[in-house]
C-alpha cells in the first residue's frame, strides 16, 4: 500500500474522480495536465490506487528501464479485471518485457521497416484518393467514416490478408477492443468484441496452413522463437494487437490532426503556402493529438520519485498526453499549436523498448492522406458537432461532420 497525501488536482472537470474513474474532458485537460507537471510529477490517484506520471524526461527515463518499470503486469488501467489484449496465457507484445519483447517484435518487424513501409505508398495513395474523390463536395458528411478510417484500416487489414467484405466487422471490432482499455469502459461488448475477433483469425490460421500466403498471418505460422513455433494463442494476440494498433492510430492522428488545424487558421495557411514541410508539421500536430494519452507499467521495486515512495507492484500512469506538454521542453506555450516550432521528440508513439512498431507507416500514412486533402480539396469546414469517443485510453474522434469544397 503506498501512503501519500491526497492533493486535489485543480481544474476538476478535467480529471474526473467520482466514482473512482479517471477520464479527461476534451479541451479542458491542459490545466490538470499543467499542475501534474509542475507540482505533483508523481501523484497518487486514490480511488483507482494508481501512480501518474506526466514529466517528459520521466516518462522517458521509464520507458528506458523495463526492470524497474515492467509491462508485464498490464499496460492499461486497472479495473480489478483481466487485461483484454492478452488470451489465456498468451500476453500481448505490449505486455512483454526484454528479453522476450524484443524476441517477439523482431518476428513482424521486418514488415514495418521505413523501406518495406515506403514500397507501400502507392497502394496509400490510391486509397487516400479513393476514399477523397468517393467524398460529396460541398455537402456535409462524416469525416471520420469516409477520410480518416479507411486508409489505416485497409492496409493493415491488407497486410493480414483479411478480404474487403471484412473491413466493417474489423472497423466494430477494434472500436470495442480499444474503448474497452478505457475505465469506464463498456466491457461486455468489448470483451465479446475480442471473442470474436480471435474467433475470425482462428479460422484464418486454419485456412493459411492449408494455403500459406504472402501476409503476416502466413509469416507469423511460420516464425519461431527459441526454437519453436508460435502457439495459436500468442498468434491470435499478435493479429489483434496489429489489427486494433494498425488503424487507430493514424485515424485519430488525421482526425484530430484535421480538427486542431481548422481551429488555427493561421497554422493551416502554412500548409497550404508551402511555408512549412508538411513531415516537420505533422510531427507538431503528432504530438499535440497524442492518440492514445497513457500507458501503464508496474514498480517492480520501492523506489522513490520526486518525494513519493512508490511500492514494488504499484501501477504507474505514463501519461503521454502531459508529457507532450512539457513547458520545459517546448515553452509556456506548448498546449499551442506552431507548425514552425523546432522539433523535439515526443512520445505520442511511445518510447523505448515499447516505441510503436509501426511508427513509419502511420507517418507515411498521415502524410499521404493530408497531401491529398490540401491538393484535392481546397476548402474545409466543420458543419457540427464533434463527437469525442468516449474513451479515457485513446483520444479519438468518433464522429465529426464536414465540408470540403474543390
Amino acid at each position: 500500500m503506498s501512503t501519500q497525501s491526497q492533493v486535489p488536482v485543480p481544474a476538476a472537470e478535467s480529471i474526473a474522480l467520482d466514482q473512482g474513474h479517471f477520464y479527461f474532458d476534451q479541451g479542458r485537460a491542459d490545466a490538470a495536465y499543467r499542475w501534474l507537471r509542475r507540482e505533483a510529477p508523481m501523484w497518487w490517484f486514490e480511488p483507482r490506487r494508481f501512480w501518474v506520471a506526466s514529466r517528459l524526461s520521466d516518462i522517458q527515463s521509464m520507458s528506458q528501464q523495463p526492470d524497474v518499470w515492467s509491462s508485464k503486469a498490464g499496460i492499461i488501467m486497472p479495473s480489478g479485471e483481466e487485461d483484454p489484449v492478452g488470451v489465456g496465457s498468451s500476453p500481448s507484445i505490449i505486455q512483454m518485457d526484454p528479453p522476450q519483447h524484443n524476441r517477439h517484435r523482431s518476428l513482424v518487424s521486418r514488415a514495418f521497416t521505413p523501406r518495406r513501409v515506403a514500397d507501400m505508398e502507392a497502394r496509400m495513395r490510391e486509397i487516400a484518393v479513393q476514399s477523397i474523390e468517393g467524398s460529396p463536395t460541398g455537402t456535409p458528411f462524416d469525416f471520420v467514416e469516409h477520410i480518416a478510417l479507411p486508409l489505416p484500416m485497409r492496409v493493415i487489414a491488407e497486410m493480414l490478408g483479411v478480404p474487403e467484405d471484412e473491413m466493417e466487422n474489423f472497423r466494430r471490432w477494434s472500436d470495442a477492443v480499444v474503448v474497452q482499455a478505457g475505465a469506464d469502459a463498456d466491457r461486455v461488448t468489448g470483451m465479446e468484441a475480442v471473442g470474436e475477433v480471435f474467433a475470425y483469425f482462428a479460422e484464418a490460421l486454419h485456412k493459411r496452413r492449408a494455403k500459406p500466403g504472402n501476409d503476416l498471418i502466413s509469416a507469423l505460422l511460420a516464425a519461431e522463437v527459441d526454437g519453436r513455433s508460435l502457439d495459436e494463442g500468442e498468434i491470435l494476440v499478435f493479429c489483434m494487437t496489429l489489427l486494433v494498433a494498425g488503424n487507430e492510430t493514424t485515424r485519430t492522428f488525421v482526425s484530430q490532426g484535421t480538427r486542431l488545424l481548422l481551429e488555427n487558421p493561421a497554422q493551416l495557411e502554412l500548409l497550404r503556402s508551402g511555408a512549412v514541410a508538411l513531415p516537420d508539421a505533422l510531427e507538431e500536430i503528432l504530438r499535440l493529438v497524442t492518440p492514445i494519452r497513457y500507458f501503464f507499467r508496474g514498480a517492480t521495486r520501492d523506489i522513490e520519485m520526486h518525494g513519493m515512495k512508490v511500492r514494488a507492484g504499484d501501477p504507474v500512469m505514463l501519461l503521454y498526453a502531459a508529457a507532450n506538454r512539457d513547458e520545459t521542453v517546448w515553452g509556456e506555450d506548448a498546449d499551442k499549436l506552431d507548425l514552425k516550432r523546432p522539433l523535439v521528440p515526443h512520445v505520442s508513439l511511445g518510447f523505448g523498448q515499447h516505441f510503436c512498431l509501426g511508427a513509419s507507416l502511420a507517418r507515411l500514412e498521415a502524410r499521404v492522406l493530408f497531401e491529398e486533402l490540401l491538393a484535392r480539396r481546397s476548402h474545409w469546414e466543420i458543419a457540427g458537432d464533434v463527437e469525442f469517443v468516449d474513451s479515457s485510453f485513446i483520444n479519438g474522434i468518433g464522429k465529426m461532420p464536414m465540408v470540403l469544397s474543390i
